[in-house]
């Protein structure tokens, strides 16, 4: 007996899989997005499967506290990168497939070019914001995306994007409010619970590899690990959720899902705050024949349309009070500094005009 048919034979002697299974097992792509509590047993399962090409994304490095669930790493592995940790450990527990470690944040600018490269995508992640966009990047890929979320002593699972069923915006069309949902970190887990998520992300991969059996496409499962009992809730499509990811295929790149989730947030003030702001930096986004003109705040004078082509020249260091003639297009000049990381950002409610009716007794002139 050869060595793939040996270190798979438990697998290949099931006749619902066959040497024609594990060959379909060997076939696949499959990418990760996270090597945490529930990426770790994810790997671990799929790797052990035979998958023929695992992709592990992750940009965290280990720290001690992961430990306790996160057990496919040992204490040697602190403080190196996740993905690069678990690329050496998976190397270990099956040489004989390709791994590829990506130490880097998922983003809308490298997801859609990532995705391409597998047939499955798995959600390990333990945040909103990259669950909304590895949710759309699938959509527009057209990639089936395995879900699993874990919270204290209770846990989800679902398939989304499979064979034109449900997305993940279809359960959940908007994120809660921000801060609402405390993270791990700081309500705590159960150390075993991702260990049992986790597996069943992988079960879930390989049916859809496979074709085998009923896969969760258009059911949420539900597992308490306390009570011992699990439910399943039905999923319908949403068409106009998923028309709604579909449309933001020229714009998907530039969406900022932290703005979306409400992890970002801009600050609506009114012109008398504005002048009570030290050492600001006041940003004028109307077009130069505009008036009034508020020259005493010494603005950097940037129309809205060039804002993005020239936001290099924004400082990043500083406070920014955008302003226009109203506060409209100051809205918009506000998302799109928050899009590319600008941190303290607010804008004037009711704009130049009034800033000019609240300014201090200077002489205002035109530019």
């Amino acid at each position: 007996m050869d060595s793939f048919n040996l270190r798979y034979h438990r697998q290949i002697i099931l006749p619902e899989i066959g040497v024609a299974g594990q060959e379909k097992i060997a076939a696949a792509k499959v990418l990760v997005i996270g090597a945490g509590g529930l990426g770790c047993p994810i790997l671990q399962y799929l790797v052990a499967a035979g998958i023929g090409k695992i992709g592990i994304v992750d940009f965290d490095i280990v720290d001690i506290s992961n430990l306790h669930r996160q057990i496919l790493y040992g204490k040697s592995s602190v403080g190196v990168n996740k993905a690069i940790a678990a690329k050496n450990r998976l190397t270990d527990l099956n040489p004989d497939i390709d791994i590829v470690a990506y130490p880097e944040k998922l983003t809308t600018k490298n997801a859609i070019v990532l995705f391409s490269e597998y047939d499955i995508i798995v959600d390990g992640t333990d945040n909103f914001s990259t669950r909304y966009l590895v949710n759309d990047a699938c959509v527009l890929s057209q990639k089936p995306l395995v879900y699993g979320a874990i919270f204290k002593y209770e846990g989800q699972v679902a398939v989304f994007n499979y064979k034109n069923g449900p997305t993940y915006r279809c359960l959940f069309p908007e994120p809660p409010e921000a801060g609402s949902v405390p993270s791990c970190a700081e309500i705590g887990v159960l150390g075993v619970l991702p260990g049992i998520i986790g597996s069943m992300q992988a079960n879930e991969v390989l049916k859809i590899v496979l074709e085998l059996g009923d896969v969760l496409s258009g059911k949420l499962f539900t597992y308490d690990c306390l009570a011992n009992q699990s439910l399943a809730f039905g999923v319908p499509r949403v068409e106009s959720q998923v028309t709604k990811v579909l449309d933001m295929a020229t714009s998907f790149e530039t969406t900022d899902y932290d703005l979306f989730c409400g992890i970002k947030k801009g600050v609506d003030i009114t012109a008398k705050d504005a002048f009570l702001i030290k050492n600001a930096c006041f940003i004028d986004v109307r077009e130069e024949h505009e008036q009034p003109k508020i020259d005493n705040l010494n603005p950097i004078y940037i129309p809205l349309g060039e804002l993005e082509e020239k936001i290099d020249t924004i400082p990043k260091d500083k406070e920014l009070v955008v302003f226009c003639q109203s506060g409209i297009r100051s809205k918009k000049a506000l998302e799109i500094l928050l899009q590319h990381d600008f941190k303290n950002v607010a804008h004037i409610n009711g704009g130049a005009i009034a800033l000019y009716n609240n300014k201090p007794n200077v002489t205002d002139h035109k530019r």
